[in-house]
């Protein structure tokens, strides 16, 4: 080899000695945001108002990609000058933390996660991707979540389509209205938060006496307003009540929310109406309230407006016309409750859950209703021919993002 080579093959070895001995240096997830463990979680978890983590894995490609955008995000949000115990950018290495990814339920990589005084949000972020969104998104949890009131005749118009959280204060910097204010932080998403300090609110509670009121949705409901009884200074007993009011045993599901919704696993019983009959969710309302709260941890009572879900109105061969109607939707198939009317008669809707726990729904899908004694009866039997789900196409992509190793 004559002597120019062996300087060129001598340069190449070098350069990539040093290209390797920076790549051993520089490792950009040891840079921009929190390295989170867990020996310190807890602790991040506990000490910051707003902790936004990146869940990922090193050998998935899209966590990759998405890494030094989170640490550049996290290096910019750190200029924005937030106090201390307000905000933390964070990121869990899933593989070596395989017992915070368990604990959070992480399925794909990589998760974006919000957590609001130590308590992870419902949904997971889905917005856009960049240094800028994720700046912005942060910015906008830490607004002051509680509407401030200045008369007690601002109540008398506020929006009777959404439930409501009143406080009556004596002032700001009382310790009440920190804990009410970490609450509404948490579930504002959920319910509408407002306070009155001093002479707005003197009418309304004792001096020195904070008093918390829930308003319901008034459009929907027929609940009354109720005072809460328990301790103001209690957070996890005040999180606890406001969770119960604000998120009702029957919700609306919209498009925004239906990727939540179905997340959660349970098929859905809705009542698909027109969205200017209101008397018909109140009455549905009340009977989900009167004969199916114990059903509430195996299925999910929702409400929708039919002319928006037009589309599995077809699929259960009707349409706006024949609203207000009911269906249960089980990720499989859909199946329509007979008559709306009956839903009032005493056990009629608890027996329609009953035939789709026990498998009745879908054996008749397939083999024709079952034998009964009555020959009238049977003849007049008609075979159930449900459409395929509908909402089950209103899921999480499984294409998002990457999937566990082991689903690979």
């Amino acid at each position: 080899m004559d002597s120019v080579n062996f300087r060129l093959l001598n340069y190449k070895f070098i350069g990539s000695f040093i290209i390797l001995l920076c790549h051993c240096f520089y490792n950009p997830t040891d840079s921009g945001a929190v390295q989170i463990t867990q020996s310190n979680l807890d602790m991040v978890l506990a000490s910051n108002e707003v902790v936004f983590i990146n869940f990922y894995a090193e050998w998935c490609r899209f966590s990759n990609m998405l890494m030094p955008i989170w640490d550049d995000a996290a290096d910019e949000i750190s200029k924005a000058g937030y106090d201390t115990g307000k905000v933390v950018i964070g990121k869990v290495d899933c593989d070596k933390e395989g017992a915070i990814a368990t604990r959070f339920h992480i399925t794909k990589y990589p998760t974006l996660k919000l957590f609001l005084n130590g308590l992870p949000a419902k949904k997971e972020y889905r917005g856009q991707r960049s240094v800028e969104a994720f700046s912005e998104f942060v910015k906008k949890q830490l607004t002051d979540p509680v509407v401030q009131f200045t008369s007690l005749k601002e109540l008398h118009d506020l929006a009777e389509d959404k439930r409501h959280i009143i406080g009556y204060l004596d002032r700001r910097d009382q310790p009440e209205y920190q804990i009410l204010r970490r609450v509404a932080g948490s579930l504002k998403d959920e319910c509408i938060f407002h306070a009155g300090f001093g002479d707005a609110s003197i009418q309304m509670h004792p001096p020195g006496q904070p008093v918390i009121v829930f308003r319901t949705d008034k459009k929907t409901s027929t609940e009354p307003d109720e005072t809460y009884t328990g301790s103001l200074t209690n957070f996890d007993e005040l999180y606890e009540w406001v969770q119960e009011k604000c998120i009702p045993l029957v919700r609306e599901i919209t498009f925004e929310n239906a990727e939540e919704l179905t997340e959660e696993g349970l098929p859905f019983l809705i009542l698909f109406h027109n969205p200017s009959d209101n008397e018909s969710v109140k009455k549905y309302k009340e009977v989900i309230s009167r004969e199916l709260q114990p059903e509430k941890q195996n299925v999910n009572f929702l409400t929708a407006d039919g002319i928006k879900f037009e589309h599995p109105l077809h699929h259960l061969g009707k349409s706006i016309s024949d609203l207000p109607l009911i269906a249960i939707d089980s990720f499989r198939h859909m199946y329509l409750f007979s008559d709306y009317s009956d839903m009032e008669k005493p056990g009629k809707l608890k027996q329609f859950l009953q035939d789709l726990y026990s498998g009745k729904l879908h054996r008749e899908f397939h083999y024709g209703p079952d034998p009964v004694h009555n020959a009238n009866t049977e003849d007049n039997v008609k075979v159930t021919t449900p459409p395929e789900s509908s909402f089950k196409k209103l899921a999480p992509s499984k294409n998002r993002y990457t999937l566990l190793r082991d689903e690979l």
